[in-house]
């Protein structure tokens, strides 16, 4: 655990309670284990759209669609948000979410590469939310950072990986480590990782 049991109850007890859909991917999430960011993190994301005022957002890696739920509902009327995942099957699921939640409308969904389908899209985006294969992530860097407008925002998750960044032992974690380092280092972003759940690192583009 990367924040204490009892903190991180303490913080997903301060989340406001989701609607049906959320709810609902919620306990799906868990049942089959699928990777989702979850409550916390979800809020943080709404949070960070509804500050840079994003409207045309990319997100690479979004299984079944929890986080884009979450970024479409805060980019509201007029936005315009990329889905991505390998999984036809997921791109399938995460469409009919889309549908009851209300935000089918504003979301283009591509299954395949989430790399291939952002360098296939024209255009600058607002905020770009990285959540891919952990190995990718060195490449997500090179590719997103020339995307993204001056003051858009690059988000990642899993930026502290169960804690194995502190001593890479597979290409997974070593991957995560690179990056962290990397977008530290550039001097095109202003950048933090917070300690929430598994770390989301936030990216200023200056």
């Amino acid at each position: 655990m990367i924040v204490q049991p009892e903190i991180e109850k303490y913080i997903l007890g301060l989340v406001p309670a989701r609607d049906e859909v959320l709810a609902e991917m919620e306990r799906e999430a868990a049942r089959r284990r699928i990777p989702i960011v979850g409550p916390a993190v979800g809020a943080l994301l709404s949070l960070l759209v509804r500050l840079c005022q994003a409207k045309r957002i990319f997100e690479l890696g979004s299984a079944i669609g929890y986080s884009t739920i979450w970024l479409a509902r805060a980019a509201g009327p007029g936005a315009e948000v990329h889905y991505t995942d390998f999984s036809e099957a997921n791109a399938c699921e995460a469409r009919a979410y889309f549908q009851r939640a209300g935000v089918a409308d504003c979301i283009t969904l591509h299954a395949g590469g989430a790399l291939d389908a952002l360098m296939q899209t024209s255009g600058d985006f607002d905020l770009i939310f990285n959540d891919v294969d952990k190995a990718g992530y060195p490449a997500v860097l090179d590719v997103a950072s020339g995307r993204l407008r001056s003051g858009g925002v690059l988000i990642t998750d899993n930026t502290l990986w169960n804690g194995r960044v502190l001593k890479p032992m597979d290409p997974a974690s070593h991957a995560v480590s690179e990056f962290n380092r990397k977008l530290l280092e550039r001097k095109d972003f202003v950048t933090s990782l917070l300690p929430l759940r598994d770390g989301v690192s936030v990216a200023l583009k200056l």
